[in-house]
């Protein structure tokens, strides 16, 4: 018994480093300094996230069980786990001169940032219904608390309001299915429901417990029609804070909603792959039409984010290996779009206050050629314009998609995506041909926040020869989750 339980923990472990440091963070600086300390605690938790995702990618454990099932660490999981964490590494080190510019900077913004990071650890290795839920809502509730960090902003408020009251209605459908999945299938363990589940021989009611599971899990990918709440909330949190929701969340949702389909249901993918193309042709659709009438910068990346979920969907639609494979090259390479665009965006300013309209950008090319020509390479990369990095991972999806006879939706993908680039296309357009207003900007120039947009820029041109080896470690990822 004593030994399960040591085997158990060992499992665990990066969890619990992570959360043990997050509690002794978090009493430390309590009784400390409190929001002196915050600058020291934001670089602290960026290393200990980078240390451990170097010790989660080197490992070669193979898949692990632990808890009776409950937790699953594998290659798929500690693939979604290194993405996690560097992505939040990266936007908590981007945000710490924003946020004490501003009077932000709270002791309680890393930790909560590494709380959160925790949860999201547990959603992709979550083996079980109950952990699933207890790994979400750990994510979710740190959050609800960062969105409305600006507690002097209505805007913020009512962001950390409308996710929180929208988030309560995503849980409680969530959890409705996973009460149905359980009265109908007898047991938590995906394991279990996946025996009850063979063969396409799904009962009714189980039926009616996953289209509740995905209607709760779509929320928290910003999938179409459970979308409502992105915009309002990116615009209103702080822009550090849109920056951390728009990549670490969506890989980590994107993970649990394979995980489940994949684990739970994988023998009944026919009910659940034209509900997944569904969400994704509708995600497409209105992420790209929904934009073009955007001038708020913040507002324009909740939208490119609904449409981006939209691509990634259709590798999961695929309800293959490939699939699967495809959709965590996409995953690891809108992060890295999104991480140097929200860069760009945090250096946006005028006499020290954000500037978020888009117009604010013409002829920027003038002023500022180097980051200029940053911005339209990553840019170019959302838009999927060949030969950007961003359009061979469209493309890694649509051949996904083709191969699973998804031919319709992927047709449909690409129809979104001409629609799409003209939302991009146009801040470019206004950074090289708009209009000289001969306004000068007191644009942003910290070290960090330039060397985070060149460097992204610079993957979107060298990951066309070198994909640094995500491609096989996508491959070996999604084998451990499709067999």
């Amino acid at each position: 018994m004593e030994s399960t339980i040591q085997a158990d923990l060992a499992v665990i472990l990066p969890e619990i480093i992570l959360a043990v440091y997050a509690m002794l963070a978090l009493l430390g600086a309590v009784y400390t300094r409190k929001d002196g300390l915050a600058p020291m605690l934001v670089w602290m938790t960026s290393a200990v996230m980078i240390v451990l995702a170097i010790l989660i990618g080197s490992s070669a454990a193979g898949t692990q069980i632990a808890f009776g099932g409950m937790f699953v660490d594998d290659g798929f999981a500690r693939f979604a786990k290194v993405t996690i964490l560097v992505s939040a590494a990266v936007v908590l080190v981007m945000s710490q001169e924003y946020m004490q510019r501003r009077d932000l900077l709270r002791f309680e913004y890393p930790v909560l940032v590494a709380l959160s990071a925790v949860g999201m650890m547990m959603m992709v290795s979550a083996g079980d219904l109950m952990a699933l839920y207890m790994g979400l809502e750990l994510q979710s509730l740190a959050l609800y608390v960062v969105a409305s960090l600006r507690r002097d902003s209505e805007k913020s408020t009512e962001a950390g309001l409308k996710y929180f009251v929208l988030g309560a209605l995503s849980s409680g459908l969530l959890l409705y299915g996973a009460s149905l999945v359980y009265g109908y299938a007898g047991t938590t363990l995906f394991s279990g429901i996946i025996q009850t589940a063979q063969h396409g021989e799904v009962s009714l009611g189980l039926l009616f417990g996953l289209v509740f599971l995905i209607s709760g899990l779509a929320f928290k990918v910003s999938a179409v029609p459970f979308h409502m709440w992105t915009p309002d909330v990116y615009e209103g949190s702080p822009t550090p804070v849109t920056a951390f929701f728009a990549t670490a969340p969506k890989v980590a949702a994107m993970a649990l909603f394979a995980r489940v389909l994949h684990d739970a249901f994988g023998g009944a993918v026919q009910d659940w792959q034209q509900v997944i193309a569904l969400l994704s042709v509708a995600s497409m659709f209105l992420g790209a039409v929904a934009a073009i009438g955007q001038t708020n910068i913040k507002r324009l990346m909740a939208f490119s984010s609904i449409a981006h979920m939209g691509y990634a969907l259709i590798g999961l639609a695929a309800g293959t290996a490939l699939g699967v494979q495809s959709m965590l090259i996409y995953l690891a390479v809108y992060v890295t779009m999104n991480v140097g665009t929200f860069a760009f965006i945090l250096m946006m300013e005028k006499d020290g206050q954000p500037v978020l309209d888009i117009a604010s950008l013409n002829m920027f090319s003038k002023r500022e050629p180097a980051k200029a020509l940053a911005l339209l390479v990553l840019l170019f990369s959302l838009a999927g314009v060949p030969p950007m990095l961003g359009f061979f991972a469209k493309l890694g999806v649509w051949q996904a998609g083709v191969e699973a006879g998804l031919v319709w939706l992927v047709v449909a993908s690409a129809v979104a995506s001409a629609i799409g680039a003209y939302y991009y296309l146009r801040i470019v357009f206004f950074m090289y041909f708009g209009e000289d207003t001969g306004d000068e900007r007191d644009w942003g120039n910290t070290p960090v926040l330039w060397g985070v947009l060149m460097a992204s820029a610079a993957v979107m041109i060298v990951g066309i020869v070198n994909m640094f080896g995500i491609e096989g470690a996508a491959a070996a990822a999604a084998a451990t989750l499709v067999n």
